[in-house]
Formats: structure tokens, C-alpha cells, sequence
């Protein structure tokens, strides 16, 4: 089944310090927002073993389409911070307001609240904060919310010295429920199970990923996994499918997993990187939007697997236009009604993926520094536009394809990610043509 994706940069940014963390505000009113955290590390000048000073940027900004000339993304607010290490918006709102959670290197847990000024400038404004221990770093957060559910709204927290932290939040403040020490090393990763949030999964740089009970205590784990061969640096429940759990690791390998049976996972799919952060799509549950580290940001496309077919969940795209460590990345549930512009035809590539004998072309456009990378495929190759894409005789082998239940013929999504060492953040949409819908497309 023949198919057609392609990646388009809207904006790059420059967040001077390195940038680690970029989420959407999932919270419908403000589906437009979305926020980026950095990471610095500044070392003593004078002395060597001087104790580094770890610092850190907020930035708000508002998504706004007036036009293909005029740079989408407006910088709403800045605020300088200890360093940041894992920002997560609260996927509904608390007390009418939206509420973003931020770790960071002082160990303690921050949350703000999106507001209106008079003027109609929305802000964050500082709500409450906990200290989750003294000389850590608080590496990760989660929100119990991940089904839009408000009954009870709990974070869970990881650290660098190994332990994971529990807390509510309720009345304007956060309460600690519970911590343990989870992890031999650093607790890179924690996440809660968003079908039964008295689950919780972990993920250490001891290469471990557990399970907890939170009913029973975190005296011992529900299960223990060295399925990973490294650290364990990423995971996310599903919101759209029980019991379905994606993990990612300093090894490259994105696991699937069934959460009924975490002897052995679902799929293994290698990335080519280590895998920072994993986002399912917000309403398109085989969509699993990938970050690793040196290779780059893929889209990979997860029915077969989850049908029960197994096999490898192929990429249907690759974002490839950062220049550092893959580190932050998120899907955002604006609307993409309008198609993405018919760029003119490139002569030659100006780029080549020897490997798979394919072409990817990138064109630069002033003045919003707009970036294009096309890919079609019949057999996993990069294809510039103008050049037909090679036949296959015989019969086609099966193109993934959105489920019918979810899309039409075309899907158009808005996403964020940024990179480390060249502190870039870029907003970028991706384009998905399966089927019919691609010849439609080609004659524009």
C-alpha cells in the first residue's frame, strides 16, 4: 500500500541555553501553548573541583497560523530558573486553570498556573512547590491524568539518587504520599499507568524497568525487566489502549510492551539512537513519536503490533534537521486543516541516504526559516519529489495505514522537539497522504 509522508520545519528558535524539554498544553482552551525548558551547566571559573552551578530557562510561547510569511510562534513569557529537566502539562485543569509540572536540578517539584493578564497576555505564574530530597536532581515527572481524567490528580516524580516519589495535588498544594528508593543509580524515568493509576512504572540508569503497586506498598516490585540492556530512560502508558506500555532506553531500542505480561515485549523496533522520550499521538493510538538522542526524531506507526501481528513498528517519518542531542519532543492537538504547500521541483538532492539508496532533499525558504524533507515509500527509501519512486514487481508489500476508525485518507499533525548543545528549539508539522489520497496530492 502505497503511502506518502513529509516533515516541514514552520520555525526554529534560539534558546541561548542548552534545551532539553519542550511540551503542548494539552488543556483544550489552550491547545495554542506550549512550553520549553533548559538545562545548563556552568562550572566554577576559578576552582576545577568547584561545585558546577546548574541553571535554567522557562519559555512560553503561543502557536498562532496568520500566513506562510509571517513566523507562527510568538514568545509569550521567559523566566530563568534552576536548571529544568523534565516539564509535563497537567492534562486537565486544575481549579479552571491549566498547570504545568517542572523538575529540576534544585530536587524539588515546581508548579504554575496559565493566566490571562489584563491585557490578555497569558503567563505562568508560580502555584507551589515540594522538595523531593536535598542534593538530587529531579529527573522526571508524570501526571496521573493521562485519560482526561480530574478525579484525582497525582504526580510521580523520579531522581538521581535512585528513588521515585509519589505526590497529590489538591487545594492549590502538593502533598507527598509516598518515595522509595527504586534504583540502584539514577532514576532517569517514572510514569504512571494512565488506565489504573494505582500502577506505576520506572525506568534507572541500572538498566531496570519495574513495576509498583501503589495499594500494596512500594516494598517490592510487581515486576523487574533487564529486557533493556542499558539505562532506561523512557516511558509512556497509551491513553487510547489498556495494558500497552512504550519504553525507550540508552540502548536504541524502543520496546512495546503488554502490561498483563512484562516476561517478554510486544515488538522491539530499533531507532539508532538512545531513546530520551517517547509521546503516543493525543488521538491516534498507533502513533508513537520517538526522540533519540543521536539519531534524530522519528514517527514510528504501531497497528500491526498491537493487532497482534508483532514484527517491527516501522517509521513513517524522520525529523533530522537538528544538529545536537535529540532530547525534547511533543505532539500538540491543534488542527492542521490545511494542506502543506506544493514545494517547487528540486532539480537534484541535495542530500543522500546511501544506505537506502534514496534522496532526501531539504529547501530553505526566508524569512521563517522553513525546512522540507519529503518521504515516499513503497520500500522504506527516501524519494526526492520529481523523481518517481522505483517499482516493486510483483505484489506490494503492505503499507502502514492510519485504521480507518481514526482518519480518512490524510493526516496532518503539529509537533515541537529540540536539541541539546545547539539550545534550538523548532516547531515542525508532519503530513501523512496513505492510499488514494497520494495521487491527489502528487498532481498539485
Amino acid at each position: 500500500m502505497a503511502w506518502k509522508s513529509r516533515t516541514r520545519n514552520l520555525q526554529v528558535f534560539d534558546t541561548e541555553l542548552s534545551a532539553d524539554s519542550v511540551e503542548w498544553c494539552p488543556v483544550s482552551s489552550s491547545h495554542d501553548v506550549l512550553a520549553c525548558g533548559t538545562y545548563q551547566l556552568q562550572k566554577g571559573a576559578e576552582e576545577e573541583d568547584a561545585t558546577p552551578k546548574r541553571t535554567g530557562r522557562l519559555y512560553l510561547f503561543e502557536f498562532r497560523q496568520e500566513g506562510s510569511m509571517i513566523p507562527p510562534l510568538t514568545e509569550l513569557q521567559r523566566m530563568d530558573t534552576a536548571a529544568i529537566l523534565d516539564l509535563k502539562w497537567c492534562h486537565v485543569p486544575v481549579s479552571g486553570r491549566a498547570v504545568l509540572g517542572m523538575a529540576s536540578a534544585t530536587g524539588e517539584l515546581q508548579l504554575y498556573t496559565l493566566s490571562d493578564s489584563q491585557e490578555g497576555v497569558r503567563s505562568l505564574h508560580s502555584m507551589c512547590s515540594l522538595e523531593v530530597g536535598a542534593e538530587r536532581l529531579a529527573l522526571s515527572l508524570d501526571w496521573s491524568t493521562g485519560r482526561m481524567d480530574s478525579s484525582d490528580v497525582r504526580v510521580v516524580c523520579s531522581d538521581s539518587a535512585g528513588c521515585v516519589s509519589v505526590l497529590s495535588l489538591a487545594e492549590g498544594a502538593l502533598t507527598a504520599l509516598s518515595q522509595w528508593k527504586a534504583h540502584d543509580f539514577e532514576a532517569w524515568i517514572s510514569a504512571f499507568s494512565y488506565w489504573d493509576t494505582q500502577l506505576v512504572y520506572s525506568g534507572g540508569d541500572d538498566c531496570k524497568l519495574k513495576g509498583w503497586d501503589l495499594r500494596v506498598g512500594p516494598s517490592c516490585p510487581t515486576f523487574t525487566s533487564k529486557r533493556h540492556s542499558m539505562g532506561v530512560c523512557s516511558i509512556h502508558s497509551n491513553p487510547h489502549r489498556e495494558h500497552i506500555l512504550a519504553t525507550g532506553s540508552y540502548d536504541e531500542q524502543v520496546l512495546l510492551w503488554d502490561g498483563r505480561n512484562m516476561q517478554q515485549p510486544l515488538s522491539e523496533s530499533p531507532v539508532g539512537g538512545g531513546v530520551w522520550r517517547l509521546k503516543w499521538h493525543p488521538t491516534h493510538q498507533h502513533l508513537l513519536l520517538a526522540a533519540s538522542m543521536h539519531n534524530d526524531f522519528h514517527i514510528l506507526h504501531c497497528q500491526q503490533v498491537l493487532e497482534g501481528t508483532g514484527g517491527v513498528c516501522p517509521v513513517v517519518a524522520s525529523y533530522i534537521l537538528h544538529n545536537s542531542l535529540a532530547y525534547g519532543a511533543d505532539w500538540s492537538r491543534l488542527s492542521l486543516e490545511e494542506p502543506v504547500p506544493c514545494s517547487p521541483v528540486a532539480a537534484e538532492p541535495k542530500e543522500s541516504l546511501t544506505e537506502s539508496g534514496g534522496h532526501l532533499r531539504i529547501q530553505y525558504e526566508s524569512p521563517t526559516a522553513s525546512f522540507d524533507t519529503s518521504l515516499e515509500d513503497d520500500a522504506g527509501r527516501y524519494i526526492p519529489e520529481g523523481i518517481a519512486a522505483p517499482s516493486i514487481s510483483g505484489v506490494r508489500g503492505p503499507g502502514p495505514a492510519l485504521n480507518s476508525n481514526e482518519d480518512a485518507l490524510s493526516l496532518s499533525c503539529l509537533l515541537a522537539s529540540c536539541s541539546f548543545y545547539d539550545h534550538m528549539l523548532h516547531v515542525w508539522r508532519w503530513d501523512w497522504t496513505p492510499d488514494e489520497a497520494q495521487q491527489q496530492s502528487e498532481q498539485c
